[in-house]
């Protein structure tokens, strides 16, 4: 039988769990004090005792519990086809049938547990769903692939019942008509897996975000969305012909399947980007035939400032390639490991380049663009040699290989502000970070994108939390000024990007005017708000 001693200590481990817990879930307690951090309570933890050191979590065990230590993380209730409750897990339970339970939890709890993410099969199942939603009041929550930008968060004022309507199965090519080089697309489906099935067939949309391996077709609408290649095959606003939508008023599309109307404005300019009216369901798109020839590049230059000119240079005499991509010596530094990897042998080329090429190079300010050419051979060789006669009044051509290794590795602003916003961004969030107790900000950017008139500009900014009492509220008011210093320096809210991370900033970007006539589209179109992301809006 346990001691009174052993058992006090027992409960005096649970309240600390339960403190760190909740300090997960309220950053503060009713006093304002800041709840126990994790560090405080591994201050507290028992020390030499055995006894007390009985209490400790091992690493090996806190990897494979839930977050909250309630169980193992592969442990749950699933329900089969016919309704039946089973276990899945690390316990004898696992894989047992237990049908009784879904009636009891019912019966005892008042529960419903009827309730799941739809997974729509074609359009009409949507037009379905929505109508229903629109009967009961229910607020939807169209769910594609992913999101990095707080879109499919449950907005925590919403006291409706919520459903998260899965389109993932949506995902079949309908046809492709290879007279006019289009595709109609099920808008569920993944980029990847589009750019897979299209390959097989000989085309390609070009299209490819980032997040090819994870978004889908309908979110790239959705969001507005950008790929690396838009040099050549444009961004998705360029790529759309024809979008259907449900909405809570109805099917939205176009009449036709044509390249252009002059019917007032362009319906689909109020869908792409839009994030709070419908659900998108098919698109038709442009294609091409896959590429004959690929060919990757990379330069070098003495600084930053040197490239972003030869950026420049190259969109004013509009040759650039499918991809060019410029990053700066925070982020070539960043990309040294310890073992080996693609990483590392990108930098020893470019090491054996230097030494015999660029002597006397300081290796603390250089930065790399890397390059993709594509298209019919003879086409791609002129064109490489046109945007290397301008590189070589900037840099230096680096290599093939240094260029496809480096292409691995991966707001809008007018061209003559590049260089002040990287700058003041820069310095404005490592004065944010020391002003609040953050150490050693890593921050680098990079220019992944060129327009005749401006250029993409990305910000990588990791922060170190340790140290900090309220961590989350401290990176939000360090992002909050990021942000408000782009816009002080010309650039825009987000480049192709949604969600809710800038609802704040909407009036500055598009003026009292132009938010008005959004909200006005969203209430003629949404009137009850059954689309209650709250995106934008």
């Amino acid at each position: 039988m346990a001691s009174d001693g052993h058992i006090c200590e027992r409960r005096r481990a649970a309240e600390r769990r339960l403190r760190v817990i909740s300090g997960h879930l309220h950053q503060r307690d009713q006093d304002g004090h800041v709840a126990v951090s994790a560090q405080e309570c591994k201050a507290e933890a028992p020390g030499d005792n055995p006894a007390k050191a009985a209490t400790a979590a091992m690493p090996k065990r806190q990897e494979i519990m839930k977050w909250n230590g309630w169980g193992y993380g592969d442990s749950r209730f699933l329900f089969n086809k016919k309704g039946q409750a089973e276990f899945t897990g690390k316990y004898r339970l696992s894989g047992l049938i237990i049908p009784s339970l879904k009636d009891w939890m019912e019966n005892t709890f008042g529960a419903n547990l009827q309730h799941k993410a739809p997974a729509t099969d074609c359009h009409n199942d949507v037009v379905k769903i929505v109508e229903l939603a629109c009967q009961h009041n229910v607020c939807l929550i169209p769910y594609g692939g992913t999101s990095v930008s707080s879109a499919l968060e449950c907005p925590p004022e919403e006291t409706r019942s919520i459903v998260s309507l899965d389109t993932s199965q949506m995902n079949r090519i309908l046809w492709i008509d290879e007279k006019n080089l289009t595709v109609h697309v099920e808008a569920g489906i993944i980029g990847q897996e589009l750019e897979s099935q299209l390959n097989e067939s000989g085309y390609c949309t070009g299209h490819e975000p980032d997040s090819m391996e994870f978004s889908s077709l309908g979110g790239w609408v959705a969001t507005r969305a950008s790929g690396m290649k838009k040099n050549i095959y444009g961004n998705i606003e360029d790529l759309v012909v024809h979008i259907k939508m449900v909405t809570p008023r109805g099917v939205i599309e176009k009449s036709c399947q044509g390249p252009r109307m002059s019917t007032g404005p362009d319906i689909h300019h109020f869908i792409m980007g839009s994030e709070t009216l419908g659900v998108v369901t098919e698109v038709t798109m442009k294609i091409r035939p896959v590429p004959e020839y690929q060919k990757y590049g990379s330069i070098v230059f003495p600084n930053f400032q040197q490239g972003v000119a030869c950026l420049r240079e190259v969109a004013k005499q509009r040759c650039a390639p499918a991809s060019i991509r410029l990053m700066d010596n925070e982020q070539f530094q960043f990309l040294k490991p310890q073992v080996s990897s693609i990483f590392t042998s990108f930098l020893d080329g470019l090491k054996k380049f230097y030494i015999t090429k660029f002597k006397g190079f300081d290796p603390h300010h250089l930065c790399v663009a890397t390059l993709l050419f594509e298209g019919d051979r003879e086409k791609v060789l002129q064109h490489e040699k046109q945007v290397y006669d301008i590189a070589a009044k900037f840099g230096l051509a680096a290599g093939e290989d240094n260029g496809q290794r480096g292409y691995m590795l991966t707001f809008v602003i007018a061209y003559l502000r590049v260089l002040d916003l990287c700058r003041n961004v820069k310095e404005r969030i490592v004065r944010e970070c020391k002003e609040r107790g953050v150490q050693f900000p890593p921050l680098s950017t990079c220019v992944t994108q060129t327009y005749d008139a401006g250029a993409c500009v990305y910000f990588y900014f990791a922060f170190n939390y340790r140290g900090l009492g309220d961590p989350i509220h401290v990176y939000e008011q360090v992002e909050h000024a990021a942000r408000e210093e782009i816009l002080a320096n010309g650039g825009s809210l987000s480049h192709h990007h949604g969600g809710k991370l800038r609802k704040e900033w909407m009036k500055e970007a598009v003026s009292s005017v132009g938010l008005g006539m959004i909200k006005s589209v969203k209430e003629y179109v949404d009137p009850h708000n059954i689309f209650g992301n709250r995106n934008l809006l």
